[in-house]
């Protein structure tokens, strides 16, 4: 009888679910381009794709049917649940070689994560 109970609760042990004592680490999945609010802002109707990928990156999508539209998705997974809030689409449309229009949310600049690369670099401190 104890090894049937021993076997029972070694069984359940290993379903998250019906373990209370869960400490699993779950990591935190981000996927696509995190593409801020101010690179967005820079963004001028007659920049070249080259130029728009400089400040954006390389697309997530670019589809072969869609030659004119590069889609920039973002999605962040913490403790293995999607957040809503960081789940953003930004679409960007061409004319030709030119940028047309922008669509979509942007994600906010994270405060001292990220660093502006218009901005000087900081000078060294002397010894």
């Amino acid at each position: 009888m104890r090894a049937l109970i021993f076997a029972a609760v070694i069984a359940v042990s290993g379903c998250s679910s019906l373990n209370p004592l869960d400490w699993t680490h779950k990591v935190q999945v981000q996927q696509g381009n995190y593409v801020t609010a101010d690179a967005v802002a820079k963004l001028k109707p007659g920049m070249t794709r080259s130029q728009v990928r400089f400040l954006l990156g390389t697309p997530l999508l670019t589809d072969a049917f869609h030659a004119n539209r590069w889609d920039y998705k973002y999605s962040d997974a913490k403790g293995g649940k999607l957040d809503s809030n960081s789940d953003k689409l930004l679409t960007v449309y061409f004319n030709g070689d030119t940028l047309e229009r922008v669509e979509g949310q942007a994600q906010a600049a994270a405060p001292g994560k990220l660093l502006d690369a218009s901005a000087p670099a900081p000078e060294a401190k002397k010894p």
